[in-house]
């Protein structure tokens, strides 16, 4: 916390770099929670056929034909004249009546959504669940394939193991809430109670609680790849506290430093390995050590490129230099 009168933190200081992380964390999830509102408020505005009908989810046929009636007879076309809008307004109503009123429909549009109706050659619900659940198979296939090859080319490294899990968890909640001959347990004993009680929130319906946990899921996955590396940066050492070209230089020099003194170890540990027979000696040491800087000079200075052309600038300028008498004698 930066207290009142406190000088702010310097940009590249830990303090400053701390502060900016938290905010972004706090920046990326306030937006993330805000999809998952907008998604939940997207599908409360489409409404649902039950809400259309102003009947609970657990209405009987009979409740679903009285107010379809007391509705039509407020937006029938005969009743208001020619209206486009309320044409569409009543035959969308008769569409909500007409799925409801059949057992097969009904149980297919509370799993798979308004797109049922459209389904063709479907007549009881094994063939809408069989239909339904071929059409969840290229979502769930396609988003592990996807998954699978970003991370083989190296994108969504953090949390790997968390987002298949996360996957998992939803096509296993997916099939066990659209295959399911009632409502999730804890959606029908808890959560549409509570929303129903305490709030102003319509209950949700089963495909809805999908499209949410769809939106969670993506949504986490978001928070993997943005939040998870802020959560837990790379370790201080990793992390070159200062960037500038010359630090960057100076820390090669100290690596360099370092691999030049740990060789000049072992060099000596192995010239004592190499030495180790003649210890006991003096003069066979000082022997065998003047042999091989003799060995050196010989092998390494002299046969130096530059070492070469230096000395033989230096005979060439030393002939030149030469007497005459003493050329001539040559």
């Amino acid at each position: 916390m930066i207290r009142a009168g406190d000088p702010k933190p310097q940009p590249g200081t830990a303090r400053f770099n701390t502060h900016r992380r938290r905010i972004y964390i706090i920046v990326v999830s306030a937006y993330l929670l805000y999809t998952i509102y907008e998604a939940d408020h997207d599908l409360q505005r489409a409404g649902d056929f039950y809400q259309d009908l102003s009947v609970p989810y657990s209405a009987k046929d009979r409740e679903i034909k009285s107010s379809f009636r007391r509705m039509a007879r407020i937006h029938h076309p005969d009743k208001i004249g020619n209206n486009g809008a309320e044409d569409n307004y009543f035959v969308h109503l008769k569409m909500a009546q007409d799925t409801l009123l059949n057992p097969a429909k009904r149980f297919a549009y509370e799993r798979f959504g308004p797109e049922v109706v459209d389904w063709q050659r479907c007549s009881s619900i094994r063939d809408y669940l069989t239909n339904g659940v071929q059409a969840l198979l290229p979502y769930y296939v396609g988003t592990a394939v996807l998954m699978y090859v970003l991370g083989f080319i190296g994108y969504l490294e953090w949390g790997k193991y968390w987002r298949w899990v996360t996957l998992i968890i939803l096509c296993v909640f997916e099939l066990h809430t659209v295959s399911r001959p009632t409502f999730p347990y804890l959606a029908d004993k808890f959560l549409n109670p509570l929303l129903t009680t305490f709030t102003r929130h319509p209950p949700y319906l089963p495909f809805q609680l999908i499209s949410i946990a769809r939106k969670i899921c993506i949504t986490m996955h978001i928070a993997f790849s943005q939040i998870g590396p802020m959560i837990s940066p790379p370790e201080p050492s990793a992390v070159p506290t200062n960037s500038t070209p010359e630090a960057h230089l100076q820390e090669q020099l100290n690596r360099l430093d370092g691999a030049t003194q740990a060789l000049d170890t072992e060099v000596g540990r192995l010239m004592g390995m190499e030495m180790s027979p003649f210890v006991g000696d003096p003069q066979v040491v000082a022997g065998v050590k003047s042999k091989v800087k003799e060995w050196l000079v010989q092998n390494t200075i002299r046969n130096d490129p530059e070492v070469r052309d230096a000395m033989g600038n230096l005979f060439k300028k030393r002939r030149t230099d030469a007497p005459a008498g003493a050329r001539g004698n040559r």
